[in-house]
């Protein structure tokens, strides 16, 4: 069984049901890591541009201690070097050019733009007072039609489990054949995490599903795209046209009939592929058996000068 994301209960007036979420959907996108050609991952550093006339940032960490350009605190992240370099001006001064300086993870903070190039920054103490505490129960506070919830409104989609070993079978099974019969959508609200989530919750075949649904503000209006549709008339033949290709290419619909031919040509290529294995080898160790071998043999060498070791003398007889 898929790990569940969320355990709490679903609440239809006085009726409490456990419940478990698990994600509905598994996407199979390939994804790659930046890597250079010899196979090795390549990081990023977090950091800020400093101009040559700017003063520097005091630190935020009462423990951060710079010596000689490096700001290396205890802990939070590694540091490197303020990267500052001095090139001649026309008047023969020196121009400092723009320096980078690493930015500690603790040292981060979060930044909202405003207009122009004004930032309000926050720090994560302030953004915890804004945030919700997490639910323990989803309250379906309205039943609507399904049909009337445009599909743009559906953000993910999840199942909606009963709890194994809790009394939730019955109460289950009986809201997810009433809501079969009576065709209406539940509609909710829930935390999910640390995000406040409006839900719409719907009968399948077999389970409940959940769907996290945008708020209203967050869909924009079409009109402000199309505006410009407005007069634009066409011939009833032509719908008449239109709707007989629609007919055509009417068929019922087979999720199994479509597949990502990107994804399926880009995991051919990488089986065609010889694998790359950078190992990385320890400091001071020899590059080749042949070096390691040679290095032995010539110490062996110069130390049976150093000490030789008597002839054997011959006996005269």
């Amino acid at each position: 069984m898929p790990k569940a994301v969320w355990k709490g209960s679903l609440n239809l007036g006085l009726v409490n049901i456990p419940v478990s979420l698990h994600a509905a959907t598994e996407p199979k996108d390939v994804r790659f890591h930046l890597v250079d050609k010899a196979g090795r991952r390549v990081r990023y550093r977090r950091f800020v541009e400093m101009g040559g006339d700017a003063e520097d940032p005091p630190a935020s960490s009462a423990d951060a201690t710079e010596v000689r350009g490096f700001v290396e605190p205890s802990s939070g992240g590694s540091q490197g070097p303020d990267i500052q370099a001095s090139t001649g001006s026309s008047d023969g001064g020196q121009r400092v050019e723009p320096r980078e300086v690493e930015v500690a993870y603790a040292d981060l903070m979060r930044g909202y733009d405003l207009d122009g190039d004004r930032v309000v920054t926050l720090e994560p103490g302030e953004i915890d007072q804004a945030r919700p505490q997490p639910s323990h129960t989803i309250d379906l506070e309205h039943f609507v039609r399904l049909g009337d919830i445009d599909p743009i409104f559906f953000e993910k989609s999840y199942f909606l489990a009963p709890r194994y070993g809790t009394h939730a079978a019955k109460p289950y099974t009986l809201l997810l054949r009433a809501m079969q019969e009576s065709g209406r959508v539940g509609i909710g609200r829930f935390v999910l995490r640390t995000k406040p989530h409006l839900v719409a919750v719907r009968a399948t075949a077999d389970v409940l599903a959940l769907e996290t649904l945008y708020f209203g503000d967050e869909v924009r209006n079409p009109k402000e795209i199309v505006s410009w549709l407005q007069g634009v008339e066409v011939q009833p033949r032509e719908v008449a046209m239109a709707e007989q290709l629609i007919s055509m290419l009417e068929t019922g619909w087979d999720p199994s009939a479509y597949s990502d031919e990107y994804r399926e040509e880009l995991l051919r290529i990488i089986a065609e592929k010889t694998p790359t294995e950078f190992i990385e080898e320890p400091e001071g160790a020899p590059s080749s058996a042949v070096e390691g071998l040679m290095e032995a043999l010539r110490a062996s060498v110069e130390a049976a000068r150093q000490n030789p070791k008597p002839k054997p003398s011959s006996e005269v007889g």
